[in-house]
């Protein structure tokens, strides 16, 4: 709410290009996360295909999400909610106690940085992903007499880690697209433009509480206000125009 108040509310999402809300939709949902997933569809519905490159920030990355994408062609350019420290923290990127910076010997075992091995327990599923999402249980063989021991685990038993191998990868890809040339302007191009869309329309427009009640008076509403904001920049554009000819 803006002062740390919780109080029932809609969550409004708005995809921008070139300066214009493309789409926008409404849910009861508290996590952007799942609201990725509805907003693409809304895409499709509107203009026939799914987007190429959704820039989102790091609310919207998660593996269901990552699926969705590589089902329907979609390039993953949301970030996950570490990418900030997996890119600009170096020390914690490098921390050699992290489980996905342990080495794997020649047989495929993974061995911490004293050098033994951890061991398969199970693999079991993670409640409430819809893509049957699944992580591996690793332990150590053996952690007694470890000198690593206290920068390594927190408890006196041998150390488990939680492994998904494929949402590690997923992870990596991200990084890739989001750190490269075309990444790097697409971030930019998101910051300036959903970000400032925003900002317009709560700040400049004073639209920050919603009139109507109920989930479909409201997707008008906010409908209304993305035409009106779309027709305002129209006309400034098309003003610019005139006068620099």
């Amino acid at each position: 709410m803006g002062n740390d108040q919780l109080l029932p509310a809609y969550n409004v999402q708005i995809g921008v290009a070139d300066e214009y809300i493309a789409v926008v939709d409404v849910n009861h949902y508290r996590s952007d996360m799942d609201c990725f997933v509805p907003l693409m569809e809304h895409f499709k519905q509107t203009y026939g295909f799914y987007p190429k490159y959704p820039v989102a920030d790091a609310g919207y990355g998660s593996y269901n999400n990552y699926i969705f994408c590589e089902q329907n062609g979609i390039e993953k350019y949301m970030k996950f909610p570490m990418f900030k420290k997996e890119t600009k923290d170096q020390k914690y990127h490098e921390d050699p106690f992290r489980a996905v910076n342990f080495r794997i010997d020649e047989q495929g075992v993974m061995r911490c940085p004293n050098d033994k091995a951890f061991h398969f327990l199970y693999r079991k599923n993670v409640r409430g992903n819809q893509y049957g999402r699944k992580e591996e249980l690793y332990e150590c063989e053996d952690c007694s007499g470890c000198p690593y021991a206290e920068k390594c685990k927190k408890t006196d038993k041998n150390r488990t880690v939680r492994i998904n191998q494929e949402l590690t990868s997923m992870h990596q890809e991200v990084i890739e697209n989001l750190e490269s040339i075309h990444g790097a302007l697409l971030r930019m191009n998101r910051s300036i433009q959903a970000e400032g869309t925003f900002g317009i329309m709560k700040n400049d427009r004073w639209y920050k509480r919603i009139v109507r009640r109920g989930i479909h008076s409201v997707k008008l509403e906010v409908l209304l206000v993305a035409i009106g904001h779309n027709l305002y920049k129209y006309q400034k554009k098309k003003m610019r125009n005139r006068t620099a000819a």
